[in-house]
């Protein structure tokens, strides 16, 4: 049976994954995705089954948005022969919208979910490489120049002459909010919650953060990926606890 040197398994998969790196390789080896051979000589060798899993979990991170536990259970129920079941909990296709930066009626407005469908990575490419200026931002979003510049100002865009792709869907959020009533200095308290998450956060994976290597990089953005998430999803909760006490819903 012919195998393959991890740098020629990067070379099969790089034109389907752009992202694909031998760090990554290797984390999602450490991780227990795959479990290539080892020669005498302890260099991976990679079948072609081998290969054809580590597609499937690159397929499932980055078309299904999937997690790795969530992942290594599919691949334990497949080697099982057992069929794979759909993640239990799927987002609100209108969140997912609002993550990517969409109007909720490009998304399916209210239709169901699609089953294996799952909230979009936090730490993935940010939605365009655009830069817009200021106007060019106002034109895209319908924001006032004063209304910018207040958003500015609360700390939810920065200090420009130019805006790229996340600028872009944060205005595009802050336009939301202000068409209800709002007003930009209301929106700061968003700023303050995200600079709050982001340093507790950072603390808790600053002991892989400071082992400077590939694989515990990795490691650390998996694990800021779950608590982001988990730390949504308690959000929504909590708010939507107090709401139905206040209105009576």
């Amino acid at each position: 049976m012919r195998t393959h040197t991890i740098g020629e398994v990067l070379n099969r998969l790089k034109d389907e994954f752009d992202d694909i790196t031998i760090s990554k390789i290797r984390f999602l080896e450490a991780e227990g995705l795959i479990s290539p051979d080892r020669t005498e000589s302890g260099y991976r060798k990679f079948t072609g089954a081998d290969i054809d899993r580590l597609r499937y979990v690159l397929r499932a991170q980055r078309d299904r948005y999937l997690p790795l536990k969530v992942i290594k259970d599919e691949l334990a129920r497949i080697d099982a022969g057992l069929p794979v079941e759909a993640p239990r909990v799927e987002p609100d296709p209108e969140e997912v919208a609002v993550l990517r930066g969409e109007e909720p009626d490009e998304a399916g407005g209210e239709e169901e979910q699609a089953p294996g469908e799952a909230t979009p990575r936090l730490l993935a490419s940010p939605p365009s490489d655009v830069q817009l200026s200021a106007g060019e931002l106002a034109d895209a979003t319908g924001l006032t120049d004063r209304e910018i510049g207040q958003l500015r100002d609360h700390g939810l865009l920065p200090p420009g002459p130019t805006y790229d792709g996340e600028d872009l869907r944060v205005a595009k959020l802050a336009a939301d909010l202000l068409s209800w009533g709002l007003e930009p200095r209301h929106l700061r308290m968003y700023r303050q919650f995200a600079d709050r998450e982001q340093a507790l956060y950072e603390q808790l994976v600053a002991p892989l953060l400071r082992q400077r290597n590939p694989d515990s990089r990795a490691t650390a953005v998996e694990q800021v990926e779950g608590l982001a998430a988990t730390g949504t999803n308690l959000h929504r909760a909590l708010l939507a606890r107090e709401l139905r006490a206040r209105l009576g819903a």
